[in-house]
């Protein structure tokens, strides 16, 4: 596979974990603001967190 399309794969699906991470985040922050139960909270900002995190990584090349 070629440089470019293994960059565009790659970019793809990091756009794709940080939009999902973003909406996760939003979603907690809602939860927390209708005072929702904690765990439910805890759950959605893990996922939000790991989503980011995943997306970062493979932007930067370190988890491919």
């Amino acid at each position: 596979m070629r440089r470019s399309e293994r960059g565009d794969a790659v970019t793809g699906l990091s756009t794709i974990l940080i939009a999902v991470g973003l909406f996760l985040a939003g979603g907690a922050y809602s939860f927390g603001r209708q005072q929702l139960p904690k765990g439910v909270v805890v759950l959605l900002a893990g996922a939000a967190a790991m989503c980011l995190v995943a997306g970062v990584l493979r932007i930067q090349g370190i988890w491919e």
